[in-house]
Parts: structure tokens; sequence; C-alpha cells
């Protein structure tokens, strides 16, 4: 929720499904507010909490949103904690143990279960999206020219850090502590050429992890001051190893067609950050539309 300024909020909204499928939300404050140094600056770019993706791990019996902090570096990974989903607890800003040097870095949602990580230690994995600072300074035809000019492998695209399990069962503030992290190779498909980043939290499936990821890319032909469009597309990993890509959908699952995905703060934009499993192969998709609006859509998969 962004107040004047550009100041971004964390709402929170009890929800109640009524029995015509509608739901009905009410408001109930902020679960969080910028406070925090890292999520402060001045400047007429604004600051916050924004983009958060909630999981529930039942290894740690906590809620765990993973969302931007907007501060005076630029946007990186914060980590907060609840036990009710109401009530938050800060952890602080994510740390690499790979990189001794901060960066760019957005689009942090956990998996819900622990697993093994490239070095055979029992993790909690999330995803994360190491962005390019230099972006920041260019115009946004400069940005997608530079882009366009990289191999897809140079492009900015999703990692997974892993966090040892044995240390956030000690220590919860050991959460925002990475040892391990990579890159993920992903098939090619018609859809995420600019860039590609987490979506809603991944759920587990028979075939093994499923995520409903953000894809980014260039508009054939724009019609208003958007020149990129926001769709969502699947991927699912091995359930062992998370590096293991079992499945890109080749073409998106939806894309920006009806008004409010097409026109609104920015226009082209679906972006999705949260899943709710209605059954084994249902799933409802919660998202952002045209960064104005949320709507939801169901996701059926077939055999």
């Amino acid at each position: 929720m962004v107040a004047p300024g550009n100041v971004s909020r964390i709402g929170s909204f009890p929800t109640r499904e009524s029995p015509d499928g509608s739901l009905e939300l009410e408001f109930d404050g902020f679960a969080l507010e910028p406070e925090a140094p890292y999520e402060l600056r001045d400047g007429p770019d604004g600051h916050g909490c924004e983009d958060p993706r909630v999981t529930f791990i039942a290894a740690i019996d906590r809620y765990v949103m993973a969302y931007v902090a907007f501060g005076p570096r630029g946007p990186e990974v914060a980590v907060a904690v609840s036990q009710d989903g109401l009530v938050w607890q800060r952890l602080g800003l994510v740390q690499f143990c790979e990189s001794d040097e901060p960066f760019a870095d957005k689009d942090a949602a956990f998996f819900p279960e622990p697993v093994a990580s490239p070095a055979g230690i029992e993790s909690l994995a999330f995803y994360h999206r190491p962005t390019m600072q230099q972006l920041f300074a260019m115009s946004a035809r400069e940005a997608i020219a530079h882009i366009e000019a990289l191999p897809p492998e140079q492009r900015e695209g999703i990692s997974i850090a892993y966090v040892p399990l044995e240390a956030v069962l000690k220590d919860i503030h050991a959460l925002r502590i990475a040892t391990e992290t990579h890159r993920l190779s992903l098939p090619p498909a018609n859809w995420g050429a600019i860039k590609v980043g987490a979506g809603a939290p991944p759920v587990r499936i028979a075939a093994g992890w499923l995520s409903v990821m953000h894809g980014v890319d260039e508009l054939a032909h724009p019609k208003d001051s958007s020149l990129l469009r926001y769709c969502a597309g699947v991927i699912i990993h091995d359930a062992e190893r998370l590096d293991r890509i079992l499945f890109r959908s080749a073409d998106p699952l939806f894309v920006p067609e009806i008004g409010a995905e097409l026109r609104g703060a920015v226009g082209h934009v679906v972006f999705p950050t949260g899943i709710d499993p209605r059954g084994e192969r249902e799933f409802d998709i919660y998202y952002g539309m045209a960064d104005y609006e949320i709507g939801r859509g169901r996701l059926s998969l077939d055999a």
C-alpha cells in the first residue's frame, strides 16, 4: 500500500469467502510500516516495505515473510516472522555468506519445507533476484536496450539461497543468514525474455515443486507509455534437487488482457504473489493488476 511520497507499507486484511465465491476484505492496519534504518531514506524516489510473499513453514512453526526493504542502499531482501500471521517481528536484511558486499535484490519467497542444499545440508530455501544497479540510472528505453544486448544467462533471473535449518532451530535470527546461493538455469520459452523472477511461493505437487513465476518482455507495439509487459508462467523443480527444472511452460499462463490489467499505476502488468491450494491439483492465484488492484484466478493442472 503506497502513501504519498511513494512510501510503501504492507497492509493486513482479514478475509472471508462468501458462498458465491467472492471475497470480503477488511483493512486491519499495517503488518509492516517503514521503521528500520534499512527501510528509510530521504529523496524523491520514496522508501518502505514492499513486495511481500508469505509462507508458513511447519518445521519452525512460523509464518515467514520475505519482502523488499527499499532504503538507503536501494532494494534489498528482508525477513520478518509471525506466529499468527498478524503480528510480525523483523529479523533484518538477508546476509549472503558468499558475498561481503550488499547488492540490490528483490523477489524473495520461501519454500514451505526443508530441502537439501547443493552441499547436502538440510536447509530452508528461498528465491531471490539480484538486480542490476546500473539500470537504475538509465531511462526505460536505455535499460531495455542494455538488457537485450546481453546473453540470456547474464540478464536478471531467479536465484535460490539456502539457510541451514539447524541454525534456525537454535536461533530464529539465523533465518536471514544464507550460506549458499545459486542461479537457476531455465529452459527457453516464449515469455520472460527481459527477466524472470519469483511470483507466488512454491507449492509441493506430485511431480515436484510448482511455482507460478513472473516474466517481463518488451511490448512489440506499445500504445501508451508502457514499454514492458509483465506476465505469469509456470516452472516445476525436481522434488529433491531444486537446481533441476523439469518443466517450464512454453507460453505464459496468463497475460494482461482486461482493462484493470492494462491500465493502472503501471500498465500491462499481471504480477502473481500469492497462492492458495484449493485441492490436490487446483490453486487460486492472487496477483497484482497494473500495480493498482488485486486479482484472483484459478489454476487447474491437467494430467
